[in-house]
């Protein structure tokens, strides 16, 4: 079993509350708009982080992270990008990616909205953790926790940090 903290959107704002989430994860996972290395730095030193580069991010950060990543976590396929839409309104980018060979599991960010949602034609399931910074609309910063055993992905969590 793998315990999974999954953030996005954290616009270099890195704080005692979510690294309170960190320490509970095996695995910590961004997806995008880091803002600032201080943020993966600090994630990294307490456990092991996969990430992409968002829109707000520097080369600095997209010489770190990719655009995407994709990968196995047990089990289970796993794409994350920080630009991706959503069922069944994937983007350009990601819609022929998704569609010729779909993965279990397609995370995004950028929106700030926390979303999960079946793509039951396809399925896939699709997440955004919403926005764990203090920039942008959202009035209410989310992070997701859930964990992976084997081929299943389980004990889904919304964390809410308070007011940005």
């Amino acid at each position: 079993m793998t315990k999974i903290l999954l953030l996005s959107d954290t616009h270099s704002h890195i704080d005692d509350a979510i690294l309170k989430h960190v320490k509970w994860a095996d695995e910590v996972w961004h997806a995008g708009d880091i803002g600032s290395l201080e943020v993966t730095d600090a994630i990294a030193k307490l456990k092991p982080l996969k990430g992409v580069h968002g829109n707000i991010d520097d080369h600095i950060i997209q010489k770190e992270f990719p655009e995407n990543t994709r990968f196995f976590c047990e089990g289970v396929d796993v794409f994350i990008t920080h630009i991706g839409g959503y069922p069944p309104k994937y983007n350009i980018r990601t819609r022929g990616i998704i569609k010729e060979n779909p993965p279990k599991l397609f995370i995004c960010g950028h929106s700030h909205i926390l979303k999960v949602m079946m793509d039951k034609k396809l399925g896939v399931l699709h997440m955004n953790p919403g926005a764990c910074g203090k920039h942008g609309f959202h009035q209410v910063r989310t992070m997701l926790r859930f964990t992976i055993e084997g081929d299943n992905i389980k004990d889904l969590e919304v964390i809410e940090l308070g007011k940005r």
